[in-house]
């Protein structure tokens, strides 16, 4: 059963909670803050989480998210439950509801505006952040029955993408406030890829494949036919970073490389790109039962 509210979260109830149309999909909406403007020659530093959660609980409040998060250290803000609308997207009366169009419509606000600067490190975009965190949000958000989509494209530029309607009602998983009707805005500009969850039990049995058996399974000296079958596909997917051809069945550095690069081949990146296999990495393998 999914929680309400996101185990993570500092919450923060604002109360005037309001149902979702649950005859709509599934959907979560990204958004930046964007609270400052900066350019490369001109950075400024990050505004501190506080800082924000004092604007959605004050004058703010009518433009809250369900969550605020910092990618730059991993913590989450919580002003609605999951089950509830929030209120930052603009949602035009007879519209299409677009804070409402959903079994849920999570939306997340990443405390970040290009040229952002932390530690004097500046960051142009939302990705290049350690995006600390985003593998517990994604798993919250997952557990609500939000797809691993982006209907209208993962965002990769500020610009303005709207979905028309009947995509909208149709078709569950992640837009961009840049993608969403009604509204004007063009960010997040970026996006983190969808990662792995090796905590989750092992995916069912597909005829033929080998079901993913668990990142705990792919320990240093496995040794294992499921690991050869892994070898023969990450060679035949051009992933092959293996020193030598020996021992082809025995889990090692090879391996890792190798995987990684298959995660990398995926669009995975950073802490969802570091050699050990996951459920959406594996699955995507098809890796050939003995």
């Amino acid at each position: 059963m999914p929680t309400s509210w996101m185990p993570q979260a500092l919450k923060t109830d604002l109360g005037d909670h309001a149902p979702c149309d649950a005859q709509f999909p599934a959907r979560a909406i990204a958004h930046i803050t964007a609270d400052l403007e900066a350019t490369a020659g001109a950075p400024r530093d990050l505004l501190p989480l506080a800082n924000l959660k004092g604007f959605f609980t004050g004058d703010g409040r009518g433009q809250a998210p369900h969550i605020l998060w910092d990618p730059f250290a991993g913590a989450f803000a919580q002003f609605f439950p999951a089950t509830s609308r929030s209120k930052a997207v603009a949602d035009a009366a007879g519209g299409t509801r677009t804070n409402r169009a959903g079994e849920v419509v999570i939306q997340i606000e990443a405390l970040f505006f290009p040229h952002c600067r932390v530690d004097g490190k500046v960051f142009a975009r939302l990705v290049d952040t350690p995006c600390q965190g985003w593998a517990e949000l994604h798993s919250w958000i997952s557990s609500w029955g939000v797809p691993d989509v982006w209907p209208m494209g993962r965002p990769t530029t500020l610009s303005r993408d709207t979905c028309p309607d009947d995509k909208w009602r149709s078709q569950g998983g992640w837009y961009g406030h840049s993608q969403v009707p009604e509204n004007d805005h063009i960010d997040p500009g970026s996006w983190p890829p969808f990662v792995d969850q090796p905590d989750q039990p092992p995916s069912p049995a597909v005829p033929g494949f080998v079901p993913f058996p668990g990142a705990s399974f792919f320990r240093k000296g496995r040794t294992s036919p499921v690991v050869a079958a892994m070898h023969g596909r990450l060679v035949t997917e051009d992933c092959d970073r293996y020193a030598t051809g020996t021992a082809i069945d025995v889990w090692g550095p090879g391996d890792v490389r190798s995987y990684a690069a298959w995660q990398q081949k995926l669009g995975l990146m950073g802490s969802a790109a570091d050699g050990v296999p996951g459920r959406f990495s594996w699955d995507r393998l098809q890796v050939p039962s003995q």
